[in-house]
């Protein structure tokens, strides 16, 4: 009999059809099964929470007003005609009053695993056939890397991670593993493109087996798997540039570091150097002085040095490291750090950036360039860093500094939004309130009523990845699968693509949208593009009708070690990297030629523009992780998500000593408070965590409510409090973990959660 599987972001999974409705499996020979998936078929069930028909926001269908986008205004219920036609009739207004540089489209890649049902392909090419749109650039996952590491590697963040040492050669040959922000199984469920098997924790446990040694650098104690032993370090947060740093020192004092490595494979050694040892500008970056930026005892960091420079050393960094202020620096210093001692581009040793913050980093698979739906070519060279978006609304015509351009933020007239909820992934939410009135037209497809459903003008109902069939490939994979259909779509909804080519016919480009394709021939010729290019790396692949009754198929790992820069270390001169200086760019002359204020020539220190070194005594550090339950945002409203909640808040992790001193005790409702707003959890009190930091996990749908003066999530989103701020004028990215906040203990009634109750909607026009 055959088998039917589907696949997401979080796992695969094995379909069972029961009495009471489909159950998902995680496939028998996962590792490391993710728990995610368990809230997956109630939440897409949900008809409290999805969007069943086309909606129209009341005051806007009336008025076209906007004032009331963000007061909870009521919606009207419509066919799909009339709302396919309100958005282009929208599209073509703009258009032609203000060009399509006035269309933000935005969009996020985490809608689906699938290759077709892929939200933002769909909507680009559409976008892109009736004349452009601006565009974002980056992610708010890794952008400052994704600008930075072009500078000083030549390589993209993607193709660096791409060629990052796999985790078997680490489990064989690594000694010491430092791992700066930690390696977790809690974001190691993840991969944007799908997941087939879970090996980040399989080849940890199988290196710690072996002997390597971990060390945990991160204010979490819980931010490497306990099981494995780790030695941790819990030091300030955003303050890793600076022990970095200090290691540096003490490395050059001791004359441990490999001064042959520095002058043969990276550019500006003396410059940095000079800048290490306080010759620069008076201050030794040493131990002592490291000591009192991190909050950690000047011994430790001199033994650590020297455990550093005599074994095996890994030196890694998460993707979550590089979401602070100055963001850039870590990186750099990272990189810098391993250069010094000399191991980079040897089996265990080097760098690395990313493991665990998904699960594919570090994967022995076959690089196969899977298709992906053609999206066309954008006619419009308009585009924000993807985390400016309420700068972009707010301020257009204002410039700004990006990668060393000077450019202006356009004058956004209509938002269109897919496959994504920037209520979750924004910061200062608030100030992302205000800025969501300001033009003149939202439109998103949603399957639930997010944050953002309920504050856009026209919401087309989407389906979910259970209610449609699709294929999965992801490029560092070994495994493919056929995603079968598990349920009926609710209500109306429909697929994105079904949607566009329906928009698509309004404006006389249907044919070249869908190229006389269906949706089963568009994903059958995915297979076929994708049969050619695994044949072309040597793999025999099954015809499609096979492949489809299997359900799955795994290709063989890839036996072959990849050890990061090691073809440049064998050869510097016949295989240089693409920076200018050829090496790996401790000072990058592109960057100092910028002349930045914000990000120097080289890895420096700069104070973060907040943090507890001169923070009032009752302020508190936010680290704002991704949630263990669900992804991002997705499935909130499922029954596994709320297994981590109590009475419908989120929970906040708080030091014994930090709780004691303001009469906290574990289960009591807490307000977590700034100058941006504040939001309601219930406390969780433990040790695992520094006396001077809280932990509130994001992904909370956005639920603000104005109390004694102050908007408080009272469902528990973080972001209602995290900084809107650039990491620097280089890159732009965000800063989720730069914030303070108070906390105090809640007194009396709670307020009731609204997040998961549909708007009112009526049918009448």
């Amino acid at each position: 009999m055959n088998r039917r599987y589907t696949s997401a972001h979080w796992g695969t999974y094995e379909i069972t059809d029961t009495p009471d409705g489909p159950v998902l499996k995680s496939v028998s020979d996962d590792p490391s099964p993710s728990s995610i998936g368990n809230g997956w078929v109630d939440a897409s069930r949900d008809t409290r929470t999805r969007v069943l028909k086309p909606a129209i926001r009341k005051s806007w269908l009336a008025s076209r007003d906007r004032g009331k986008r963000c007061s909870n205004d009521s919606f009207v219920e419509v066919d799909w005609d009339t709302a396919l036609d309100l958005v282009a009739g929208e599209l073509k207004r703009v258009r032609a009053d203000h060009g399509n540089e006035a269309i933000y489209a935005g969009s996020y890649g985490w809608a689906s695993a699938g290759r077709f049902h892929h939200a933002q392909s769909q909507m680009r090419r559409f976008l892109n056939l009736i004349g452009g749109y601006t565009y974002s650039r980056e992610t708010y996952s890794h952008a400052a890397a994704e600008v930075l590491f072009p500078h000083i590697t030549g390589l993209t963040n993607s193709q660096l991670q791409a060629q990052m040492t796999d985790l078997q050669t680490i489990s064989e040959h690594t000694e010491l593993l430092v791992a700066f922000g930690g390696i977790s199984g809690r974001t190691a469920q993840i991969a944007s493109s799908g997941v087939a098997r879970h090996e980040t924790e399989h080849w940890l446990s199988k290196a710690h087996e072996r002997g390597m040694k971990a060390i945990n650098v991160s204010p979490i104690k819980g931010d490497y798997a306990a099981e494995n032993a780790p030695e941790w370090i819990p030091l300030r947060p955003n303050t890793d540039t600076a022990l970095m740093l200090g290691i540096a020192h003490e490395w050059h004092r001791r004359g441990l570091h490999n001064e042959a490595f520095l002058h043969r494979f990276c550019n500006g050694w003396p410059k940095f150097e000079a800048y290490l040892t306080g010759a620069k500008d008076g201050q030794p970056k040493d131990a002592a002085w490291a000591a009192k930026i991190c909050d950690i005892a000047p011994e430790a960091i001199r033994e650590l040095a020297c455990r550093m420079s005599t074994h095996t050393t890994m030196i890694a960094l998460t993707w979550g490291m590089q979401r602070a202020d100055h963001g850039e620096q870590t990186l750099w210093m990272g990189l810098t750090l391993a250069a010094m001692l000399g191991q980079i581009g040897t089996p265990g040793g080097g760098f690395g950036f990313g493991y665990g913050s998904t699960d594919v980093v570090g994967k022995r698979s076959h690089r196969i360039p899977w298709p992906a739906v053609p999206q066309g070519q954008n006619p419009v060279d308009s585009f924000i860093p993807v985390a400016r978006i309420a700068d972009m609304l707010l301020h257009p015509g204002q410039q700004y500094q990006y990668n060393g351009e000077t450019r202006t933020y356009p004058d956004t007239r209509l938002v269109y939004w897919v496959g994504g909820n920037p209520y979750h992934h924004h910061q200062d939410l608030m100030r992302l309130e205000h800025a969501w009135c300001q033009p003149e037209t939202v439109i998103t497809h949603e399957p639930w009523w997010t944050a953002t459903a309920k504050r856009a003008d026209i919401v087309l109902p989407s389906t979910t990845p259970l209610e449609r069939c699709d294929l999965m490939t992801n490029g560092r994979e070994n495994g493919l699968v056929w995603m079968s259909k598990v349920m009926a779509p609710l209500g109306e909804a429909r697929d994105d693509h079904a949607i566009f080519a329906d928009l698509a016919k309004r404006f006389d480009v249907q044919d070249a949208f869908t190229e006389g394709r269906s949706t089963d021939d568009w994903i059958e010729w995915l297979w076929t593009e994708g049969e050619k290019a695994a044949k072309a790396s040597g793999h025999d692949m099954p015809t499609f009708e096979d492949f489809k009754a299997e359900g799955r198929l795994t290709l063989p790992a890839s036996v072959d070690r990849r050890i990061l820069f090691s073809d440049f270390i064998a050869d510097p001169t016949g295989a240089p990297l693409p920076t200018e200086t050829g090496k790996i760019e401790i000072v990058c002359p592109p960057i100092a030629r910028m002349g930045l204020p914000d990000c120097a020539g080289h890895p420096t220190w700069i104070t973060p523009t907040e943090w507890t070194g001169n923070a009032a005594p009752q302020d508190l550090h936010l680290i704002s992780g991704q949630p263990g339950t669900k992804l991002h945002s997705q499935l909130d409203s499922g029954s596994h998500a709320a297994t981590r909640k109590r009475k419908g808040r989120e929970i906040a992790t708080l030091h014994p000593d930090t709780a004691a001193a303001r009469g906290i005790e574990e289960g009591d409702f807490i307000c977590l408070k700034n100058a941006r707003g504040a939001c309601l959890a219930s406390a969780e009190v433990s040790d695992g965590i520094r006396s001077d930091a809280i932990a509130l996990a994001t992904g909370a749908w956005f639920d603000p409510q104005l109390i004694n003066g102050t908007w408080t999530c009272v469902h528990g989103n973080p972001n209602i409090l995290t900084l809107d701020k650039g990491t620097s004028s280089l890159a732009q990215g965000n800063i989720a973990h730069t914030t303070l906040v108070t906390v105090e203990k809640w007194e009396g009634e709670l307020p009731e959660v609204k997040a998961f109750e549909a708007p009112e909607v009526t049918s009448n026009l």
